[in-house]
């Protein structure tokens, strides 16, 4: 069975004009590479990134320097999210011409409204995976996306170029069956998210996916579970029991970014008109990171 996988998604940092602070992309990037060990990071993938703020020339330098400045020390996954599949299909031609490894695609919601069929959705990733020789991963997150099923999932994950999924739910149920029935059927490798992650190497999924500095923890509770110190990994689980959940109301961008300036990664602040974390919400945040495995980057920062 493979090493458990971790995959990232670098925060975008933004300077005062609204572009993408390339200094700060790239101190993260060494972050997550170094001290992570993500085993794959994402270019403008997931919401969190702030991706969708872009105009499309922003999103594809955004995704030409995140591979750039990862240097291919990691391989490096390009979302190419897209209600048009015409689009879609660009990006992924960006992303051969660019060196990724894969491309993430979105469940897409129709746009005239109504969900999706399983038909409108293997035509959608069919249509895609004709005009790309990379593999596909699967992102499922209702809200930005569409609310698949199980049954539909397992039919989309049975598509050749599905290779990977990644999975936004906190549904033990859900995330359960579909490891059964997809990763351990060999048809994809199913990742899933923070809170799940313990339960998923458990129970024989392949690893999760998340923004830093999550991954970090992320880290810890992989290292354990393959040294086979469960207790261990147990117990730093349950660190994201807190974080980032006690602050998901201001949104996981806002939240996240925070985290990282705390440690001493700056992140900088969420694209306006969101605004950041308050003084008061900062240092709660930084009394509940300072009872997880970040705490010695307090000091680093202080230092």
């Amino acid at each position: 069975m493979p090493e458990p996988g971790l995959i990232v998604a670098p925060l975008t940092p933004f300077t005062e004009h609204l572009t993408v602070d390339e200094p700060a992309l790239a101190r993260q990037i060494d972050y997550i590479v170094k001290d992570c060990r993500a085993t794959m990071i994402v270019a403008a993938g997931v919401e969190t990134q702030e991706y969708t703020y872009l105009s499309f020339e922003e999103r594809k330098n955004l995704i030409r320097r995140t591979i750039e400045l990862t240097d291919r020390r990691v391989p490096v996954m390009v979302g190419i999210s897209h209600a048009s599949f015409r689009t879609a299909i660009a990006l992924a031609h960006e992303a051969e011409r660019l060196g990724a490894a894969a491309v993430q695609l979105l469940a897409p919601l129709r746009p005239f409204a109504g969900p999706p069929t399983q038909a409108d959705l293997l035509a959608y990733f069919e249509a895609i995976g004709r005009e790309t020789k990379l593999p596909i991963t699967l992102y499922l997150n209702p809200g930005p996306g569409a609310d698949v099923s199980i049954p539909d999932t397992i039919a989309l994950a049975k598509l050749p170029q599905v290779q990977l999924i990644k999975e936004s739910s906190r549904d033990l149920a859900r995330v359960s069956r579909l490891i059964v029935e997809i990763d351990r059927a060999g048809h994809a490798r199913y990742f899933t998210t923070m809170q799940m992650l313990l339960a998923t190497l458990q129970l024989g999924g392949s690893g999760a996916t998340m923004p830093p500095p999550g991954s970090e923890i992320a880290r810890a509770v992989i290292d354990a579970f393959v040294a086979k110190d469960y207790e261990r990994a147990a117990e730093i689980q349950l660190q994201f029991a807190l974080f980032p959940s006690k602050w998901m109301h201001r949104g996981l961008a806002p939240a996240m970014k925070a985290a990282m300036n705390l440690i001493g990664v700056p992140a900088g602040e969420p694209y306006p008109p969101y605004a950041p974390l308050t003084h008061d919400e900062m240092t709660a945040l930084a009394a509940t990171l300072k009872s997880t495995v970040l705490a010695p980057r307090f000091k680093a920062a202080a230092a």
